[in-house]
């Protein structure tokens, strides 16, 4: 059933890096055959690699999972099964080896690595929450509260349930379960698999003697995160976090009731030393649904501590710990290896599949079920304990995610080239020619016939234009049309167009062109920009004055083909052919526009007036898969999504000097890693979405976290400038499209059998081509805030029915579903959005926080040590 909030409506509202997706060996290797090396690094640290061959949720979708672990944190990545491929060390592409890594083959070896992985955090959480009375301005008085009030009780019944803690078997978080030392009831709950213990002011124990209640702050004062819930209407003095002193917490939630309508307003405080978390705070940040609310707070409350663990203070000591643990481990291992003695395996193969037959297969096959068997138990032992990441329990909100797909044609019969979306229909480029596929089942209309090979197209309704580059090497070219055209040639069923028929609509001097790129938004002008092996081409669409077009209409027709239109600026020479290429508008549009290049191993930026090239990002990488420049802009500056191999760099452009643009290395520039290579990236704020060779990655645009991953068999991205339109040769079932939370994969500890083969669709016969599925993501879904927010745009607004449930009034809003105003629709959207996070959005206030600076932090936390005053208030309250 579809949930409806009481008075906005938000699907941003994600656990940030969920355990059930991120706890790779607990998930997917423990109690499974899989394979465990060591080795060491180039700087002789010792480091361990576990490999399985896992089948994504059973869809089908084998692949190699593999883990590294080190003493820098774990890399996991996702690399393709071939059935007639062993996985090499060289195929993992990871960093260089002192010698090649040696298997271990002691079952023990399981519950070490588990203990490796829980050093990335616990599944479960302890929060403080602190009742402050109106008017009480020190810890002090707070802490000395004996009892709450009645608008207290009922926020604690909103959290959670109370439990006696005598006997409590369940998460504990540090409170005494045995003799009521720590309180006798608590506050607990679970939430999508986590269990949450708050520590409660009012619950812990009292002392008369004790001024400071040392007890109550020995608990409070030791959690990441605290709830502080105070008294008293806007006027009252506002909570501030050095009224708290306390080392250890680095966040404070602020809460306050309103009796009058029954609302809830939220604050947030965290040290600058923390990286951005979302969700981002509604403007106002006032819930009137109060488990929206309760969605809301706890998400906020997990993702914070789970940010706050990246902190440098933290993450040292994780770091600390797990070189530490490796180093030991590795000793012990030692006399093992020695034993072994030349067991040096370089090739990791399956151990059951047929090609690495072992010679003694009983002896192997024992070793193996004694292997599963310990796994399996050391597995049920972890969930007993309640330290598994599941998602078992579900309390969290039902509705629907953001990026749940819509079935679009379920019996594609070409393979796709590449497509654009026009209006509700997509027009696909296929090696039998270009088809108009509509949305309703009916057959595709062929627009262009085989001889017009498009290998890249891009349609902007706006402009009444397609622009489109057919064929390879020398004879590849860009042609512009008319959607007009085309369209009144499909109502009067014209015959289909051969590229004997489009000879004056191709651009002449594009001959040879094996990339071109446009600029993401037209507000002054459409810019092409055509790659000729080293050569850049830029193409410009001349400005037609209103009053001459009207003139021109009046006497006679446009011409059929929009080629006059184009005129050619210039030639930019490059000292390589790039491979992917992105346009930078600048602020002002007129001398400071850039091209992004990435070619060898660098990324470049080249000044479109003076063809003066700037480094941009050098690649630190033997091999080096290009796969986007993403442009994306912030309160009018400029910056970039780098994309290449595993990795995914945010680097921001400085406000442009003249000519020059500003580039070194800014606190603004992070960078994250996805699980596998992504052939295509998606950026639709908040969410940046990986496209790979069988699942979608989705992950938040300002600071990399992942929230969810879809398993999608054979998937290939098929268009993405507005809506986003993908295809499959399987069904899309509700596993991978449903929420997160339900998508747990649970790998029962009970099952049975040691390992299952996956199996593989059944091959096809010569000449015969798998249908295709195809789906649509609307984009108004993943960037669904602005549709109770429209955005002002430079370009005209289409009336669109923003997708709303029965019980909500379906008005009409002016949303923009212009191609290219999506993307500039997203690029404001991302802007205030990193306001909201940041607390710097406007909102009238009775009373303002003066002693609190707002400063805006960087996405990735400073080296350096935090300063214990250094304070970040979210909120929209200024």
């Amino acid at each position: 059933t579809d949930y409806t909030p009481g008075t906005w409506r938000r699907t941003d509202v994600h656990l940030e890096n969920p355990e059930y997706h991120t706890r790779w060996y607990f998930k997917y290797f423990l109690g499974k055959v899989h394979q465990n090396y060591v080795g060491t690094d180039a700087e002789k640290n010792p480091f361990y690699l576990s490999v399985v061959l896992s089948d994504q949720n059973n869809q089908r979708v084998p692949q190699y999972r593999a883990i590294l672990w080190r003493k820098t944190g774990t890399l996991k990545i996702c690399l393709p099964y071939s059935p007639t491929k062993t996985l090499s060390v060289n195929a993992m592409n990871l960093d260089r080896f002192e010698k090649g890594p040696r298997e271990i083959l002691n079952p023990e070896i399981q519950k070490d690595l588990l203990v490796l992985e829980e050093q990335e955090g616990s599944v479960n959480f302890k929060f403080g929450v602190l009742y402050a009375k109106d008017g009480q301005l020190t810890d002090d008085e707070m802490f000395s509260n004996e009892t709450g009030s009645e608008s207290f009780d009922k926020f604690l019944n909103l959290l959670g349930d109370t439990i006696s803690l005598r006997g409590w078997a369940g998460y504990r978080g540090g409170l005494d379960t045995k003799n009521d030392t720590t309180g006798i009831n608590s506050i607990y709950t679970v939430y999508q698999g986590h269990e949450l213990m708050f520590h409660v002011s009012t619950m812990l124990p009292y002392s008369k003697e004790n001024k400071q209640q040392v007890e109550r702050k020995r608990h409070i004062g030791n959690d990441i995160v605290t709830i502080v819930f105070q008294e008293g209407d806007d006027m009252s003095p506002s909570f501030k976090p050095s009224m708290i002193r306390s080392h250890f917490t680095h966040i404070f939630a602020l809460v306050r009731y309103n009796n009058q309508n029954d609302s809830y307003r939220l604050k947030i405080f965290s040290e600058e030393s923390v990286p951005l978390f979302g969700p981002p705070l509604p403007s106002p940040p006032v819930f009137t649904d109060h488990h929206e609310f309760r969605d809301f707070l706890l998400v906020k409350l997990i993702n914070g501590e789970k940010a706050t663990l990246e902190t440098p203070t933290f993450a040292q000591k994780r770091q600390r710990t797990l070189d530490m643990l490796i180093r030991s481990l590795y000793q012990d291992l030692i006399p093992d290896l020695h034993k072994v003695g030349n067991h040096c395996n370089q090739t990791f193969s399956v151990a059951l599949s047929e090609t690495s037959a072992p010679v003694n297969r009983k002896k192997e096959e024992a070793r193996q079920a004694e292997f599963v068997r310990i796994g399996q138990a050391l597995k049920l032992k972890t969930i007993v304990r309640g330290d598994a990441p599941t998602s078992l329990v579900t309390t969290g909100l039902c509705r629907k995610e953001p990026w749940e797909s819509q079935s679009f044609c379920s019996n594609f019969a070409y393979d796709i080239v590449c497509s654009d979306s026009w209006g509700q229909s997509l027009l696909i480029a296929t090696d039998a020619g270009v088809m108009l596929l509509d949305d309703v089942q009916v057959p595709p209309v062929q627009v262009f016939d085989k001889t017009m090979l498009v290998k890249q197209m891009h349609i902007l309704e706006a402009q009444d234009l397609l622009i489109a580059r057919t064929d390879k090497g020398k004879d590849s070219r860009i042609y512009v049309f008319r959607l007009s055209t085309i369209k009144k040639g499909l109502e009067d069923r014209q015959l289909v167009r051969s590229k004997y028929d489009s000879r004056e609509n191709k651009l002449e001097k594009t001959k040879g062109c094996h990339l071109y790129s446009i600029n993401t938004h037209h507000s002054a002008e459409l810019r092409i920009v055509a790659a000729i092996r080293n050569k850049l081409l830029l193409i410009t669409r001349k400005q037609q004055r209103p009053d001459s077009l009207t003139n021109i209409s009046m006497v006679t027709a446009p011409p059929e083909s929009p080629v006059e239109e184009f005129q050619y600026i210039r030639e930019i020479c490059l000292c390589d052919s790039p491979m992917v290429m992105a346009l930078v508008d600048g602020p002002t549009g007129e001398n400071d526009n850039m091209i992004c290049v990435a070619y060898k191993h660098q990324f470049d930026l080249i000044n479109e007036s003076t063809g003066e090239a700037y480094r941009l990002h050098h690649v630190e990488a033997n091999r080096v898969n290009f796969v986007a420049a993403i442009d994306v802009y912030e309160d009018g500056e400029a910056g970039l999504l780098l994309c290449y191999n595993y990795i995914c760099y945010y680097k921001k452009v400085c406000p442009f000097n003249g000519a020059t643009p500003m580039i070194q290395s800014t606190a603004s520039d992070f960078h994250f890693s996805w699980n596998q290579v992504p052939n295509a990236i998606v950026c639709a704020f908040p969410y940046i979405l990986a496209f790979t060779t069988d699942s979608i990655e989705i992950r938040l645009v300002v600071n990399g976290n992942l929230v969810h991953t879809a398993v999608v068999p054979e998937l290939q991205l098929a268009a993405s400038r507005s809506d986003i339109y993908f295809a499959s040769s399987a069904a899309v079932n509700a596993a991978s499209n449903s929420s997160s939370k339900e998508t747990s994969s649970q790998s029962s500890p009970q099952t049975p059998t040691a390992y299952e083969m996956p199996m593989f669709p059944s091959p096809l016969g010569d000449g015969e081509v798998q249908s295709k599925h195809i789906y649509k993501i609307p984009l108004s879904n993943l960037v669904g805030r602005s549709i109770e927010r429209p955005l002002k745009s430079p370009l005209v607004q289409k009336v669109v029915t923003p997708p709303t449930s029965s019980a909500v009034s379906s008005t009409i809003i002016p949303v923009t579903h212009s191609l290219s105003l999506s993307r500039m629709e997203i690029k404001e959207i991302a802007s205030r959005t990193r306001k909201e996070l940041l607390g710097l959005t406007d909102e009238p206030s009775s009373k303002t926080d003066s002693s609190i600076k707002q400063k805006k932090s960087s996405r990735k936390p400073p080296e350096d040590e935090p300063k214990p005053g250094a304070v970040r208030s979210t909120s929209a309250e200024k």
